[in-house]
């Protein structure tokens, strides 16, 4: 059997766990070759079977999130490392950076911070497309801060990107041009397919009965640290556009709603009021 079709009976297997499975039976099988999925296309379809596809495989058919599986996740213009107890970087989030690019469509900030960075995501990418920019990232896990740096290095803004342990902005002083945030916000309770349920870490899923938690003990920091002509873009959930404003106009913010490539409402971009 050649690696073609290896890749043909996976995708048969990996659909009963998976909406995008010869996507996934492709980047599973890239993995086992030490090669990229584009070199795997190109270049491999004729090879005999690698032995390590098997197990992952098996680790997929577990429900276990590709990312996890390879270390690796996509986000922006950049590829990131991910391990378990870290969230895995989500196409949606993107969303936060073209609010950003638009609202510094003439000029770039200063100082970026990202309240509760994860993988280094949202920071890294802002980092990366102003290169004069200098950029804070802050998470309450030591664990997502290990790979945060480590992502740091491995894009090439280590000498630009600091990071903190805290629980959110507490003590944080100073002001920054731009906020980056995409908080907790699924409400406790609220049934999550397998693949994000069995493996993320729920700390960075769940925020209280109606997934708020979190918006009100950010909305203060936000309003205390953000400079007066910049911008905080903060991740909501498709149904939370008006509750979560609220938050924020409560906190003298001004509001704008902002959709993603679906269309649904994804994030809202707060300046000072005023």
């Amino acid at each position: 059997m050649t690696l073609r079709d290896a890749l043909s009976a996976a995708a048969e297997q990996l659909a009963a766990v998976s909406p995008t499975p010869r996507l996934d039976a492709e980047l599973l099988a890239a993995h086992a070759l030490g090669v990229d999925r584009n070199q795997l296309l190109l270049m491999h379809l004729k090879d005999t079977v690698p032995d390590a596809l098997r197990g992952l495989l098996e680790r997929r058919l577990r429900h276990e999130p590709v990312a996890y599986i390879t270390g690796e996740a996509s986000f922006w213009s950049l590829d990131l490392n991910v391990r378990p107890g870290v969230l895995i970087p989500r196409p949606d989030s993107e969303t936060l950076i073209e609010a950003a690019i638009d609202h510094f469509q003439f000029g770039a900030p200063d100082v970026v911070l990202d309240l509760g960075t994860g993988s280094g995501a949202l920071l890294l990418a802002a980092l990366d497309h102003w290169p004069k920019a200098q950029g804070l990232g802050i998470d309450q896990s030591q664990t997502a801060l290990d790979v945060a740096i480590g992502n740091a290095q491995r894009v090439g803004v280590a000498d630009r990107a600091t990071f903190q342990l805290r629980d959110w902005g507490a003590g944080l002083e100073g002001v920054f041009d731009l906020i980056l945030c995409n908080p907790p916000y699924i409400a406790d309770g609220y049934p999550l397919i397998r693949d994000v349920a069995d493996y993320e870490p729920a700390s960075a899923l769940f925020a209280g009965a109606q997934g708020l938690d979190d918006y009100v003990r950010l909305a203060p920091d936000i309003a205390r640290l953000l400079s007066a002509t910049g911008c905080a873009c903060v991740e909501i959930g498709f149904d939370q556009g008006l509750s979560v404003a609220a938050i924020f106009d409560a906190h003298g913010m001004d509001v704008a709603l902002r959709q993603d490539l679906a269309g649904q409402d994804r994030c809202l971009v707060l300046r000072k009021r005023p």
